[in-house]
């Protein structure tokens, strides 16, 4: 009977609406194609005004057009895939009806409504998981090239200036898809549902986060057809200013993805203050959300400094400013500054809502409550303060202020001490618990494997003088792998299995996911390792050719690149399969205690037909059910997930 009155809950809105006016006519390919149209048109235009034969200055004309081209494509692409129809509508005094609100939320649209401004942040959620995957498939491809370089020193297959452009085409499109990669999918789609709600607090900002962000990534791809960046990700000054109209792609690039994820981390903010279930006070609300929570906070503080550099960077490339020129009264230490301002809680963006998500499901596979879950809470506000006073030990061998290296090298290994916590917290979770051995649960392993590894050598480089031996070595490139991919990246691929059947209404593959596991596991060790023993002999990063006493290291990095690469084609390929072919995933296949999991799989359009009302914390493994509601429908669905917790245990 329960089963019944899901599926018929499920079904409930499958009609057809018969809403949304012009929005019925544009989608993603209409943006393409008024995108390219306003940016070939600007460009011209900003040829014609800037470009002067007779003009001294001649060499910004290029710089102008490009900067005019690329924010055309961004305005173009938005104005045709439909995100400003609705504030012109009630500029207008003609604000939307409830069928076009029905529309924009795509109900009844199929796979078509993926492909539009759709306000239902599921749809907004399974958007960032493919555009995660795709721009992380393409970072992917440039690590492989870069790695193939490296098999052996000499020129190989393409020279230095090749290479330094593909290091920072590699470094952005990774350092942006792992900013993504849980916040984007599972903040957008699960963390409503965890908390209660029926969509986020703004339905409409939350499409245009999304939106924003997709025109950034032909952006990126741009900046190697307009002559590449020489100065790796980071972009550095003055040889920002000295580069090719590559740096001003790469510059709007970042400006309009920093916009992007301040609207996206405001909305987030606010949905998860101001919208959790009667009775879900913060004690009570789950871990992954107080991670969302406090990443979306970290974000908008940090990452708008490095917005402030790529918009100075751009006025001294066009507008013969000089904000990094120092013979011009400019000084070069203010963009260090700026960007390591975010450069260091950057990393914290990344792994926040990714070790949230693994502390979110280790109670689950460990049939036991989260241990010191207020501990856990506490090490999560701890990181997002410390993480905003550490930036300097970036430049401990700059030679910039080295009276504030003790304080620095003081502040970077006090943050160890949260992060110790947290991993505290998952050991004391697993120890003496009912481990049920899922894929879920062994990505829980490899991320404590990895986040060791990473957390242990970072203790090294916050020491100043192991810091001024080991800073431009191979070493540091090791370290933060492990960390942002070998921890954040280990978290993400845990957080698809775990929630894939809720997004998709289907199963994972569990069998190609475990070989995708190790594979992965042992490919990445491989790698990396190897990386850390060049880096201590002394192999500098960031080269294109190297000395043949390095030669062997780099050999067994390459070769356990290319199983990396093997790794993760079988976790796309179980990603896919399953996602067409998996077995049917009941509400709750994990016996799970948070929200999302008393709903049907995928969730119905409002996710809740009657709000829950919460009276306990979602990790009593072992108590009464302590989520209640006063309409009878909503204890059938209950009844369901405790049956499934009972076939889990």
């Amino acid at each position: 009977m329960a089963d019944t009155e899901i599926v018929s809950h499920g079904t409930a809105h499958a009609e057809e609406s018969t809403g949304g006016g012009l929005m019925r006519r544009l989608n993603m390919w209409t943006g393409i194609v008024v995108g390219v149209i306003a940016a070939v048109v600007v460009y011209f235009i900003a040829a014609k005004l800037w470009v002067n034969p007779d003009n001294e200055n001649m060499a910004q004309g290029p710089d102008q057009a490009v900067i005019a081209a690329e924010v055309a494509w961004v305005i173009g692409f938005l104005v045709g895939v439909g995100a400003f129809v609705a504030p012109f509508r009630w500029l207008l005094g003609r604000d939307q009806t409830h069928d076009d609100e029905m529309f924009l939320a795509g109900k009844g649209q199929g796979v078509g409504r993926y492909l539009r401004f759709t306000t239902d942040h599921k749809v907004v959620g399974v958007q960032y998981l493919v555009l995660a995957m795709t721009t992380f498939g393409v970072g992917g491809i440039l690590a492989m090239t870069i790695r193939t370089k490296l098999a052996s020193p000499g020129e190989g297959l393409f020279g230095g200036q090749i290479y330094n452009g593909l290091v920072g085409m590699h470094g952005i499109i990774m350092i942006v898809s792992t900013i993504i990669m849980v916040v984007g999918p599972w903040g957008n789609f699960i963390m409503p549902i965890m908390i209660g709600a029926r969509d986020m607090a703004f339905p409409r900002l939350n499409a245009l986060s999304f939106w924003t962000l997709f025109p950034v990534v032909p952006i990126f791809l741009s900046v190697a057809f307009l002559g590449g960046i020489p100065t790796g990700w980071v972009a550095y000054a003055p040889l920002s200013d000295q580069a090719p109209p590559g740096m001003d792609a790469f510059a709007v690039g970042i400006i309009m993805f920093v916009i992007s994820s301040g609207i996206g981390a405001v909305n987030l903010i606010v949905t998860a203050t101001t919208m959790r279930a009667h009775g879900m006070t913060w004690n009570r609300t789950p871990i992954f959300v107080l991670g969302v929570t406090a990443t979306s906070v970290l974000g908008l503080i940090a990452l708008p400094c490095f917005e402030v550099g790529m918009i100075e960077t751009l006025l001294d490339r066009s507008q013969e400013a000089s904000f990094f020129v120092p013979e011009q009264g400019g000084s070069q230490w203010l963009y260090a500054n700026l960007f390591w301002i975010m450069g260091h809680p950057e990393v914290y963006v990344i792994l926040i809502p990714a070790t949230a998500a693994i502390l979110e499901m280790t109670p689950v596979f460990s049939r036991k409550p989260l241990f010191g879950a207020r501990l856990a809470a506490m090490g999560i506000i701890a990181l997002v303060a410390l993480s905003v006073l550490v930036w300097a030990h970036h430049m401990f061998v700059s030679g910039w202020a080295p009276t504030l290296a003790g304080p620095f090298m003081l502040t970077t290994e006090l943050i160890s001490i949260p992060t110790g916590m947290i991993f505290l917290v998952l050991i004391g979770t697993i120890w003496r618990g009912r481990i049920w051995t899922r894929l879920p649960m062994l990505f829980v392993y490899g991320f404590l494997w990895n986040f060791m590894i990473g957390g242990i050598t970072g203790i090294f480089l916050s020491d100043v003088p192991a810091d001024n031996e080991l800073h431009g070595a191979l070493f540091v490139t090791a370290h933060f792998h492990y960390t942002l991919l070998g921890g954040a990246m280990i978290g993400a691929m845990a957080a698809i299995v775990y929630w894939f059947s809720k997004m998709t209404g289907r199963m994972f593959d569990e069998r190609i996911g475990t070989w995708s596991f190790y594979t992965i596991m042992i490919g990445f060790n491989v790698t990396f390792m190897a990386m850390f023993f060049n880096g201590l002999s002394g192999m500098p990063r960031r080269v294109a050719d190297y000395d043949p006493q390095y030669l062997i290291g780099n050999m067994i990095s390459t070769a356990g690149a290319y199983v990396i690469a093997i790794g993760m084609l079988l976790f796309l390929y179980a990603t896919v399969s399953s996602w067409r072919n998996g077995p049917i995933a009941s509400a709750n296949p994990w016996g799970a205690k948070t929200l999302e999991w008393y709903v049907p799989s995928p969730p119905p359009l409002e996710n809740f037909e009657h709000l829950p009302v919460v009276t306990g914390d979602a990790y009593g493994y072992g108590e009464p059910n302590t989520i209640h509601t006063t309409h009878p429908g909503v204890p059938a669905v209950a009844q369901v997930a405790a049956l499934a917790e009972g076939d889990a245990s």
